[in-house]
């Protein structure tokens, strides 16, 4: 099939990286040998303070978050609650938090990153139940922790984003927490691999492809049938997007999941909701993630901060207007 041509300093870049061999499980396990670059890498020389804890899972397991705030403390502070990529089948909770610190950095934010488990040792909802568990406990100890309750953004990318969905979803349809945006990054939605986007990138080099694709689903979802998928775990699958906090979702015009994520911002507007869209021309799954130095990227995470800036500064208007 045709496909979109790619951002030509992104192309260039794409060319030089090693290629990818077909995931299986023996590769997912020497995959799994590589972690994240340590979180002093991205620490170093931010004044920032840093805490480790462990909240409790539905099935009694422990949870571990990191919380990175601005040295010295804060009060009332916007929160951004995040949700890593990795196809959810790899990853650790400090994998891209490169992005979230920029959101620190200007917009005086607590940042909390989450170790949900991975699949194929956990199925089903419980990655997204991991996400939805440890910000119920973020929520609960806001005041401890600084952060204004009113002011809580999730976000996430690719695996990330889609649980990042999830569970915007399921603090809907529970009442708790209060969430004041969801941040899509080249969301996972959608395990039917059904779009044009996704037959484009099939067998094509690649970040991500739409075999790795169905890997990664397979996985995650074992021998479930189309119908017995939860939404909260692929959200596509959502009959109503109603009530849902105010979405930014983006993704490269180039990349596999092009395609659910324009649906997912459709079903947002079809519901009456709000979504800001952005589809960057040439960009392939996660550039801005991978390669934050080119043009394209700087002006994708411009774009992200400018909208969560107005986004937190119309809730604290609000929250003036009603005289908290």
């Amino acid at each position: 099939m045709n496909r979109p041509g790619l951002d030509p300093e992104l192309g260039a870049l794409l060319a030089e990286l090693p290629p990818m061999p077909p995931l299986s499980p023996e590769v997912l396990a020497q995959l799994r040998q590589y972690p994240s670059p340590p979180v002093e890498t991205f620490l170093n020389g931010r004044p920032v303070d840093r805490r480790d804890v462990t909240a409790p899972a539905s099935d009694g397991a422990r949870i571990p978050l990191t919380i990175i705030s601005p040295a010295g403390g804060v009060t009332g502070a916007p929160c951004v609650y995040w949700m890593h990529g990795g196809g959810m089948i790899m990853g650790d909770r400090f994998s891209q938090i490169d992005i979230p610190l920029e959101w620190l950095a200007e917009l005086n934010a607590v940042v909390v990153t989450v170790d949900y488990r991975l699949a194929p040792e956990a199925t089903g909802t419980a990655l997204v139940d991991d996400c939805y568990q440890g910000l119920l406990w973020v929520a609960e100890h806001a005041a401890e922790l600084g952060i204004d309750p009113e002011r809580i953004i999730v976000a996430g990318i690719s695996a990330g984003g889609g649980l990042t969905a999830g569970v915007a979803l399921m603090a809907r349809d529970r009442g708790t927490p209060a969430i004041a945006a969801q941040v899509l990054i080249c969301p996972m939605l959608d395990h039917r691999n059904i779009t044009t986007s996704s037959r484009q990138y099939s067998g094509s080099p690649g970040v991500w492809t739409r075999e790795m694709n169905e890997f990664g689903w397979r996985a995650v979802l074992g021998d479930l049938a189309d119908e017995e998928v939860p939404a909260y775990v692929s959200p596509a699958r959502a009959g109503d997007l109603s009530g849902l906090p105010p979405a930014y979702i983006d993704a490269g015009s180039a990349e596999v999941f092009r395609d659910e994520d324009v649906d997912y911002a459709t079903g947002i507007w079809a519901a009456g909701g709000q979504a800001d869209l952005h589809v960057w021309a040439g960009g392939f799954h996660g550039f801005d993630a991978l390669y934050p130095q080119t043009r394209i990227s700087a002006a994708a995470r411009r774009a992200r901060t400018d909208w969560l800036a107005r986004i937190l500064h119309d809730v604290r208007e609000g929250e003036a207007l009603a005289g908290r």
